[in-house]
């Protein structure tokens, strides 16, 4: 695999996680050929998409990217079915990707393949959003983004009826109060802060009203080791030493 060290990748991290061999930077930390973090506190990213899934891309459903915070480059996708008439008002569903707060995007098939199928399967806007990434943005960075997403949506919806270009065409047929909310993985950590900090019937998003949430497999993690945690067995794919890498790379 190749990989590439950008200006705007690279990050000065804290001396505890600075190492020395020599004058020349060298691999301090490996997470699964995805990114690695070098002694000099730079790190690097493979572009290549891993699961090199075929994309699902076919009549049934329309997907376009948006932008949704100026501030920091962060997107969003959103799909909707091809034959959702005007004269129907669509639940909204908001789909968080895991990753670890380390990985992923919209853009991975194997996410942008769920959230077509969802679209599809439960005639659905399907909001799906980026947020930044560790270990260039630790946490709380990716709940913030969460937040922003949502708010992003509260104020399409404020726009809604009053003939305001920035809104977009696309919201123009949705049930504002009909939104759900679901995360798989670091994902579903992200639903769950974002309904400790909404609470029931999210008021404070008005005239946006979030009806439910979704944890599919949430990655949780604390100080102190679980039971089911001390009797993961090592040889399973998730197992203790990748949770320790990705806690660590949210730590840095």
């Amino acid at each position: 695999m190749t990989f590439f060290l950008s200006t705007k990748q690279q990050q000065t991290f804290p001396a505890k996680c600075q190492k020395k061999m020599g004058s020349l930077p060298h691999v301090v930390e490996d997470c699964f050929g995805l990114l690695k973090l070098y002694s000099d506190g730079s790190i690097s990213r493979n572009p290549e998409v891993p699961c090199p899934t075929p994309l699902l891309d076919d009549d049934s459903v329309l997907y376009k990217d948006l932008l949704f915070d100026a501030n920091w480059n962060l997107h969003l996708r959103l799909y909707k079915p091809s034959s959702s008439t005007s004269l129907e008002k669509l639940p909204i569903l908001f789909y968080f990707h895991g990753g670890g707060f380390c990985f992923g995007s919209r853009t991975f098939p194997h996410f942008h393949n769920l959230c077509a199928r969802l679209t599809k399967a439960f005639n659905m806007l399907i909001v799906a959003p980026d947020h930044r990434l560790a270990p260039e943005h630790r946490l709380p960075a990716a709940s913030d983004d969460a937040c922003l997403a949502l708010k992003w949506l509260q104020g399409q919806a404020a726009m809604h009826g009053k003939n305001v270009e920035d809104v977009d065409t696309w919201l123009t047929g949705v049930d504002f109060d009909r939104v759900f909310v679901l995360g798989d993985s670091s994902g579903g950590n992200l639903a769950h802060h974002l309904a400790v900090k909404l609470k029931a019937g999210s008021m404070e998003l008005a005239p946006v009203r979030v009806r439910g949430y979704v944890l599919v497999a949430p990655f949780f993690g604390g100080s102190v080791r679980t039971k089911s945690e001390l009797e993961q067995p090592c040889e399973a794919f998730w197992n203790l030493e990748m949770y320790d890498r990705l806690k660590l790379m949210n730590q840095l």
